[in-house]
């Protein structure tokens, strides 16, 4: 391993060693140990906040000596929860490498890539003058809770010029996402006739009401895969809240439905579906009150084509490097979906090999480190000489 991989690796340690668990642990320490590490290499970086003045991320600029687009590395340095730690084989915080696996949470999701880009924007920033546009490195702290806060923050800051195209670096050798279904999310109010369960009259529940509302969603007719897009629609009842004690009649049960959306069945035709399900069960079973539906999020599907970059460039760069890696397109939404949103073009996904991700006994495999670093670095030196 190189000296600078071996740094990577360092870096990494030292970032799995600070917990960073999404709406658990206190992120200052985690960001702290990146800012010592760029500062140490005079690297141009600043904290980006929430809107209750909470630092969320770090963002490094490395501007470029020629004109031109600037595009993105990110990666996630907060994590998924540790879970049962007592089913864990060494302890999740503990940062080690045991057998050329980096061990603990974070190491896989994205601790290691977030290490490996900070050592891209300081090998960068040596060679800035020859180079066109600029790289920005987006250290996210506020992605596994979902609300995607760091790259909110990055797309609202308007001291940061806007990326080109970003590439995530979650792990996996094999592939490169290129796109990934789009969510349509809603919580369903279901109404009903409150009362004594043990009355001679007899009431429908709201529990009982909204049971009818999830078998016609789950009833309800989806189209199959369409055009280039490789997956369908799926649609999940996810929870359902309803009811108190034993004695009552509940009068609200709420549910929350996803929905995973393509080009040809859209946000609109998601919420089109679920009103329509809502107005069947009002028809067939009356309440008190319409049923009511609250949009809870929507983001748009989105596929990147081969030839669009910097799938391109990720892609080419692979290739050279002697590795054979397809292009997909993933299940579930993640950070490129929030970027199509606003027009940016994303990759989702190339790294190495690991096991445990959100789960137990979590490791990166760091035999696959300079090879995935190298194509990297290769990629982002394609696109800063455009």
């Amino acid at each position: 391993m190189s000296p600078e991989d071996t740094e990577v690796v360092e870096l990494a340690q030292a970032l799995v060693r600070r917990p960073s668990r999404a709406g658990i642990d206190d992120y200052g320490p985690v960001l702290a140990v990146l800012e010592d590490w760029l500062g140490a290499r005079d690297l141009p970086y600043r904290r980006l906040y929430d809107d209750a003045g909470r630092p969320i991320a770090l963002l490094v600029e490395v501007a470029g000596g020629r004109p031109g687009p600037w595009w993105a590395l990110d990666a996630c340095v907060d994590t998924a929860p540790y879970g049962d730690e007592g089913a864990w084989s060494f302890p999740p915080d503990c940062g080690d490498v045991v057998d050329g696996w980096l061990r603990g949470r974070g190491a896989a999701d994205s601790k290691l890539a977030a290490a490996m880009f900070c050592r891209i924007a300081a090998e960068l920033r040596a060679r800035a003058p020859e180079l066109s546009g600029g790289l920005a490195v987006l250290l996210d702290a506020d992605e596994h809770t979902g609300g995607f806060g760091g790259a909110r923050a990055y797309l609202a800051d308007t001291a940061a010029v806007r990326p080109a195209g970003v590439m995530i670096g979650y792990p996996g050798p094999d592939e490169v996402v290129v796109g990934g279904r789009g969510l349509w999310r809603a919580t369903i109010a279901v109404h009903a006739e409150s009362g004594h369960s043990g009355s001679r009259r007899t009431a429908l529940g709201a529990v009982s009401r909204a049971a009818r509302l999830v078998q016609l969603l789950d009833e309800a007719e989806l189209p199959g895969a369409e055009g280039e897009f490789p997956l369908p629609p799926k649609l999940t009842v996810t929870s359902c809240h309803g009811g108190e004690g034993f004695s009552v009649v509940p009068g609200l049960c709420e549910l929350g439905v996803d929905i995973r959306t393509t080009p040809a069945f859209d946000s609109r035709a998601a919420e089109h579906l679920v009103r329509a399900a809502a107005a069947e069960l009002d028809r067939q079973l009356p309440g008190p009150t319409p049923t009511a539906i609250t949009q809870v999020a929507s983001w748009p599907p989105y596929r990147l084509t081969e030839n669009d970059q910097p799938a391109a460039a990720l892609l080419d760069a692979a290739t050279r490097a002697g590795l054979t890696v397809r292009p997909k397109t993933a299940g579930p939404s993640n950070i490129g979906n929030l970027l199509a949103s606003e027009g940016i073009p994303a990759t989702a996904g190339f790294g190495v090999r690991y096991e445990g991700l959100h789960g137990t006994d979590e490791r990166a495999y760091l035999e696959d480190l300079p090879v995935i670093h190298a194509v990297y670095r290769q990629a982002v030196l394609r696109l800063l000489a455009t």
